[in-house]
């Protein structure tokens, strides 16, 4: 019982292995780029109360192990984390337009 979490209804222990590809598996998650995806995952994941229990940034995948509560699925969680990521990467560093054209990373 000491690795559960509970909230004021439930005990649960509900774990999600996330992993998912830049479009073509472009090698672009690299330097500064991979510093701010990974700050941004875990500004989401703390908003979401998502505890973050192992992780890996590659340069063209994110590999994620997630302790989530048992309101929010394991969809939306992608949901928020890729959508979030995706549009504030495209905004804050321009040349990944260049190579994601279509608003798709």
């Amino acid at each position: 019982m000491e690795n559960y979490r509970k909230s004021a209804h439930c005990t649960y222990d509900i774990k999600y292995h996330l992993v998912w590809i830049t479009k073509y598996r472009k090698p672009v998650i690299t330097g500064k780029i991979a510093l701010r995806t990974r700050e941004l995952i875990r500004i989401i994941c703390q908003s979401n109360e998502v505890e973050i229990l192992a992780g890996h940034v590659g340069n063209d995948h994110i590999h994620l192990l997630v302790s989530v509560p048992p309101h929010l699925s394991a969809s939306k969680l992608v949901q928020y984390i890729k959508g979030d990521t995706s549009r504030k990467l495209q905004m804050e560093y321009k040349e990944l337009n260049k190579q994601f054209w279509g608003q798709h990373l």
